[in-house]
C-alpha cells in the first residue's frame, strides 16, 4: 500500500506563505493498493481538487478513473472539495462513495451533494454525467472491499457521527482516527454538586475508559495511523466536546496500541509553519515518547508500507 497526503489541514482552508511547507488544505488521503494500485481515497476536502488534476493529467489516458471515496464525517472542511473534483464531470468516471450520515432522514447523497444547488455552485449534482454511487456505513468489524482488500470502521468521538477506517491488505494496516477525542465521563463527578450521583458517576468513567480502550483496540498494531491532534494538551482543555484530540493524547494512545508510524494530522488552521517545526522538533525525536515512529503530515509526503 502507498499513502500520500493531500490535504492536512483542519477545519477550514488556510494557504499562505506561514502555512506553504505542511499545506493549507482540508482532510484528503490517497490509498492504492496491490498491484493495479487501485484508487482508495479518504475524505474530499479542499486536498481533493489537487489529487482530482493529478489523476486527470496521470491515470486518465491508460483509461476510466475508478475510485473509492471514504468520508470520515459530512462537516464541511470534509466535502467541501467534492464538486471542484474534476473526475465526475467526465463521463467514463466510476466513483463509489462511503460514509456515515448522523440524520436518517437524509441520504448520503443529499448531504453530499446538496451543496451542489445552483444556490451554492454553478452545476447542480444530477448535471454530473459519471456514474456516482452513494454507499452509508455504520460501524462495522468486517466489509469485504474484494481483491484481498479489507476494512473495518469504528463511530468516534465527534459532535456528529464521525467513523474511522482501518484498511487491511497483505498484512499491512493503515488506520485513520480522526476527527475524534477522548471518550469522558458526561455525567457529574463532584461529590459537593447537589445533582452528584455516585451509582452514575461511576458508570460514566467506567463506559469512557472502556470506548477509549476499545478505540486503541481499533487502530491496535497499525503500520500507519493517521490520528487527530489538532491541539496541544493545553490548548484542548479549553475545547473540549469540540471534537478534536491533543497531540499528547494521540502519541499516548498510539504508543499504548503498538503503532508502528503515527501521523499528526489535521491541524489547527491557525498552526504555522514554524510552529509545526517546533512540536516536531518536541515530540518527534525518535523514541523520546515510545517506540512509535512520528511525525506531522505534510501535503505531497508519500509513504509506501
Amino acid at each position: 500500500m502507498k499513502v500520500r497526503f493531500w490535504g492536512v489541514r483542519g477545519s477550514i482552508p488556510s494557504p499562505g506563505l506561514i502555512t506553504g511547507k505542511y499545506g493549507g488544505n482540508t482532510a484528503c488521503i490517497e490509498l492504492r493498493v496491490g498491484p493495479d494500485d487501485r484508487l482508495i481515497i479518504i475524505d474530499a476536502g479542499s486536498g481533493i481538487r489537487p489529487l482530482g488534476n493529478a489523476l486527470m493529467t496521470n491515470d486518465l489516458s491508460d483509461g476510466p478513473i475508478k475510485a473509492d471515496i471514504f468520508l470520515s464525517h459530512t462537516h464541511w472542511d470534509h466535502i467541501m472539495g467534492y464538486p471542484f473534483f474534476t473526475p465526475i464531470y467526465v463521463p467514463t468516471t466510476e466513483v463509489k462513495i462511503y460514509g456515515p450520515v448522523t440524520f436518517e432522514d437524509d441520504p448520503l447523497e443529499a448531504v453530499v451533494g446538496g451543496q451542489m444547488k445552483y444556490r451554492y455552485f454553478p452545476i447542480n449534482v444530477g448535471e454530473l454525467s459519471s456514474n456516482i454511487e452513494f454507499i452509508r456505513l455504520k460501524e462495522d468489524p468486517f466489509f469485504d472491499l474484494g481483491n484481498g482488500l479489507k476494512l473495518s470502521t469504528k463511530l468516534l468521538n465527534h459532535p456528529i457521527s464521525s467513523l474511522g477506517y482501518r484498511f487491511e491488505y497483505d498484512g499491512k494496516v493503515v488506520c485513520t482516527c480522526y476527527d475524534t477525542e477522548p471518550f469522558r465521563n458526561l455525567f457529574i463527578t463532584d461529590p459537593e454538586d447537589p445533582s452528584y450521583d455516585e451509582a452514575m458517576a461511576l458508570e460514566g468513567e467506567e463506559v469512557a475508559t472502556e470506548q477509549n480502550m476499545v478505540v486503541e483496540e481499533f487502530f491496535a498494531g497499525a503500520d500507519l495511523l493517521i490520528h487527530d491532534a489538532q491541539y496541544t494538551e493545553e490548548e484542548y482543555s479549553a475545547r473540549v466536546n469540540w471534537g478534536h484530540t491533543s497531540i499528547e493524547y494521540a502519541i499516548a494512545a498510539a504508543n499504548r496500541a503498538g503503532v508502528k508510524k503515527l501521523a499528526l494530522f489535521h491541524h489547527d488552521p491557525d498552526r504555522t509553519d514554524e510552529q509545526l517545526d517546533e512540536l516536531a522538533e518536541k515530540y518527534c525525536q525518535p523514541g523520546k515518547f515510545g517506540d512509535t515512529e512520528l511525525f506531522f503530515a505534510r501535503e505531497g509526503m508519500v509513504l509506501s508500507l
